[in-house]
């Protein structure tokens, strides 16, 4: 443990880093998750027929690719976002399609008369999406959102292979220079982790079962 707590600052700044990807990449996925999967519905055909292009596309990619191009392609291309930018912009992309799905599951279970009825009193599509659709559907998939933020949490670690400094990447170097130390360093990395994934699955639990209960 030694070589733990020597390097716990190490440790602290590569989980700060962790944080505000999954922060700022988690906000930016479920911003543009709402917005395919009120494309995915939406009465226009264009519309219906980039969201499945992009959802499939970009679902079906796997996310080594989507952050090598943010962060090798595009800067090629005359792109000047530092490696953090890239890695955030990748993991909202390549996250945005599931986000989508879940939502879209939610969209599906609200039923049918309720748009017919919203349509009735002569709201548009975007204020039925808006204010009768996606509100339900937020509340029935938060479950299912919140798996998808803890898979984003494990999939920061794959920014550490693209020059940002993450907990991955710390690990790694503090693992390089404390070989004889590797099962408890790898240990505190996994807590630090859990730190993240465990309050999220509790409180996607509590959050499904109070609102089963008011539906």
């Amino acid at each position: 443990m030694d070589a733990v707590i020597e390097n716990l600052p190490t440790f602290l700044e590569g989980f700060r880093m962790t944080l505000l990807l999954l922060v700022v990449s988690g906000i930016s996925a479920l911003i543009l998750g709402t917005i395919i999967a009120a494309m995915r519905i939406s009465p226009v055909g264009s519309l219906r027929a980039f969201a499945t292009v992009y959802t499939e596309l970009v679902r079906n990619t796997p996310l080594t690719l989507v952050l090598l191009f943010c962060a090798i392609i595009l800067p090629y291309l005359g792109s000047r976002l530092d490696y953090v930018t890239a890695a955030m912009i990748g993991l909202a992309v390549y996250t945005s399609p599931f986000v989508a799905e879940a939502l879209r599951s939610g969209i599906n279970g609200v039923p049918l008369g309720q748009a017919e009825a919203a349509r009735s009193v002569g709201l548009g599509f975007g204020q039925t999406v808006s204010l009768v659709i996606m509100p339900q559907a937020f509340r029935m998939t938060i479950p299912p959102l919140i798996n998808v933020f803890i898979a984003l949490t494990k999939n920061t670690s794959v920014a550490g292979g693209f020059f940002v400094f993450e907990l991955f990447a710390a690990t790694r170097e503090i693992a390089n220079a404390n070989g004889n130390a590797v099962i408890a360093i790898l240990m505190a990395a996994a807590t630090l982790y859990l730190v993240i994934t465990v309050p999220l699955g509790i409180l996607a639990g509590r959050l499904e079962r109070k609102w089963v209960v008011q539906r």
